[in-house]
């Protein structure tokens, strides 16, 4: 008796989903949008009706911003600050700038991350 999987049953690859989720896009089907608004989830995807209000970020995101954040800014920071005699007046707008434009940039594509990742695993709601 050969019984076809059901769309449940199917697996669910990391690496393509976690592509998609980088660019915003609906981990399962690639097409339809992942948020709805900046950092809110859709509700479910306009393509595929795969529910994404059903994940659990939290903080989690932010976590792994600021972590990023110090892995590219420390060094950064020490190299620009070896080389150049730039003033402390101009570091002290230069660094925390920077710091939050980054910071805007990867915490929707880094929660994207998350959420694929949650729902690849089919945790959390995403069983």
């Amino acid at each position: 008796m050969n019984i076809s999987p059901s769309p449940d049953d199917a697996a669910r690859p990391f690496g393509p989903a976690l592509s998609l989720a980088l660019r915003g896009r609906c981990p399962a089907c690639g097409e339809g949008r992942m948020f709805a608004r900046f950092l809110k989830p859709s509700a479910a995807c306009s393509h595929c009706g795969q529910a994404w209000d059903l994940s659990r970020a939290d903080d989690f995101p932010a976590y792994i911003v600021i972590l990023l954040l110090g892995h590219i800014l420390v060094p950064l920071m020490i190299e620009v600050n070896a080389a150049f005699a730039i003033p402390l007046g101009v570091q002290a707008a230069l660094w925390p700038g920077l710091a939050i434009l980054l910071a805007v940039a990867m915490i929707q594509p880094v929660k994207g991350a998350v959420i694929a990742f949650q729902w690849s695993r089919r945790m959390d709601g995403f069983a």
